[in-house]
């Protein structure tokens, strides 16, 4: 969608530069976009660490604690996949509306506004006492993180030099899954020493005290600048740059890389008008026209899509939402401290990942680990082949232990930890690569259809969130839904997971390193793939 501050752009003021930056670098149409060597500021590093606003593991805990508070009866598998998937429903719905008012309010603002409708929908859960307004919080909260999970990492790509932008994208999703393992931690210290009855209630309505803090904290950050080049602000984007890299470096270099920017923001005006030829500017369907038709931006939508794509039908947020739930049927005495483990091996290979993003590289990161998730997810198929899951009978309860064919408790006790093992296999493989370089898609796309292009590739994630919130655990109790085996579950997801690798190999390019305008570049004429 074209943004309304295009104009000023075009008709640059020169009264944004100094006089000396504008006469040294106005005949300079070689301008290098190269940003200045230098290590993130500290006001940055404590944004990312802020930034993450998850409650999955939440939604684990809260699962197998909310016994029958909420309308007077236990929960059913449909009640637990419709509260866990109207999340994601919102959340596709709330993507491509926020990366709209991302273009026209600028990047911080969404945040803002996220941070509100998430501090009202941990309220409204917290305070529910039927099935339809735990709904009604979890879809508020779902708007919230479908905003959030695509502004965030836009607004850190475009923040961050290239040396550091895949480690600054991968600490907001280091700060996601260190909030999960707290809320692991929360829930097994209401299951075990509390009321669970009230205890869930504790854990949902505390998940506004992250989002209020980070609202507060956000009213002193900048605004990204990028958007502020493309609004016409170049004299503020200077000092944002050089806010950001926290060092002393020459002035003339930051101005050559507002220049760069801007010269290539023209650049792909120019591109965009010969492309979308006939729509009329500022339609709504400008921006539509110039992602698709024009190729590198439909390269790039194709790559974000599929990445986020794959990031979903793994399965790992299956895992993640409903983990305590499965482990109960394990028949793990603590479940909710068994998907503790889970969660806290997610977190630590996240650390890992932080370290090696920038250094391997996203492509080769990728092509290492997926490899690894497919034997986790065949070895949980093998596992799941020795153990019968308990049907929904008797009052409904899905949460009685399971047995092996032959009833042995030594047997279903071996297949359950071959099970723990292999998934936790499979969430370390995850964390080092598909649970973050698909937030790095903000970075395939040209300023002019960044937003754009960035929210629909969310609204993919959460379409497939969606789908896999809906049917996993009704696939899991196969007694009752007569639908597909655990084994043949996990073995579809690792047979999604080849494919993948396949897909990864074909068509996804190495980034590292690489301006925001650099990247582009690569998709110019091909896939970019060497």
């Amino acid at each position: 969608m074209e943004n309304s501050a295009e104009a000023p752009l075009i008709s640059h003021r020169d009264d944004d530069l100094d006089d000396e930056s504008h006469s040294e670098f106005e005949d300079n149409e070689d301008v290098s976009v190269e940003w200045p060597a230098g290590r993130p500021g500290l006001f940055i590093s404590l944004l990312t660490l802020s930034a993450g606003i998850n409650d999955t593991g939440v939604i684990s805990a809260t699962l197998v604690s909310i016994g029958k508070s909420l309308s007077d009866r236990s929960l059913n598998s449909l009640d637990k996949s419709i509260i866990t998937s109207c999340t994601s429903l919102f959340a596709l719905i709330a993507s491509p509306i926020s990366s709209v008012l991302a273009d026209h309010f600028g990047r911080k603002p969404v945040i803002l506004l996220s941070d509100l409708l998430f501090v009202f929908g941990a309220l409204v859960q917290a305070f529910s006492y039927k099935v339809w307004g735990m709904v009604l919080g979890r879809s508020i909260v779902g708007a919230a993180v479908g905003a959030a999970s695509f502004v965030t990492p836009l607004y850190i790509a475009e923040l961050a030099p290239p040396a550091h932008r895949g480690r600054l994208v991968t600490m907001n999703s280091m700060s996601v899954t260190l909030g999960q393992v707290v809320a692991y931690v929360i829930g097994w210290i209401f299951a075990e020493h509390g009321d669970p009855s009230i205890g869930w209630r504790w854990m949902v309505g505390l998940g506004a005290l992250p989002a209020a803090l980070q609202c507060i904290f956000l009213l002193f950050m900048p605004e990204t600048p990028r958007w502020l080049v493309k609004a016409g602000k170049s004299m503020e984007a200077q000092r944002i740059i050089e806010k950001t890299l926290g060092s002393d470096v020459n002035k003339h270099l930051i101005v050559s890389v507002v220049k760069g920017i801007e010269r290539e923001l023209r650049e792909e005006q120019g591109n965009a008008a010969l492309a979308t030829d006939g729509v009329k500017s500022g339609s709504w369907l400008k921006g539509w026209d110039e992602l698709i038709r024009v190729p590198k931006n439909r390269r790039a939508l194709i790559i974000a899509c599929f990445l986020q794509g794959l990031q979903q039908f793994c399965g790992f947020n299956s895992l993640m939402y409903f983990s305590a739930t499965i482990f109960t049927m394990l028949g793990f005495s603590i479940p909710t401290l068994t998907s503790l483990t889970v969660a806290a091996t997610n977190f630590a290979f996240t650390v890992l990942a932080l370290f090696l993003v920038d250094r391997i590289g996203r492509r080769r990161i990728l092509l290492y680990s997926v490899p690894f998730m497919v034997v986790g997810l065949f070895l949980s198929a093998f596992g799941f082949s020795f153990v019968k899951l308990p049907s929904e009978g008797t009052n409904g309860n899905s949460s009685m232990p399971a047995t092996t064919d032959s009833g042995s408790p030594t047997s279903s006790q071996n297949a359950a930890v071959v099970i723990l093992v292999s998934i936790m296999t499979y969430v370390a493989s995850y964390a080092i690569g598909l649970g973050n370089i698909p937030w790095m898609q903000s970075e395939l796309f040209p300023l002019s259809v960044r937003s754009l292009g960035s929210g629909l590739a969310t609204a993919t994630n959460w379409t497939a969130n969606f789908i896999i919130g809906l049917t996993f655990l009704p696939l899991l109790i196969y007694d009752r839904m007569d639908l597909l085996t655990p084994s043949v579950t996990f073995g579809l997801y690792g047979l999604i997971c080849v494919v993948g690798w396949v897909g990864i190999w074909r068509i996804y390019p190495e980034t590292a390193g690489l301006s925001l305008e650099e990247v582009t570049c690569l998709l110019e004429n091909g896939w970019g793939v060497e």
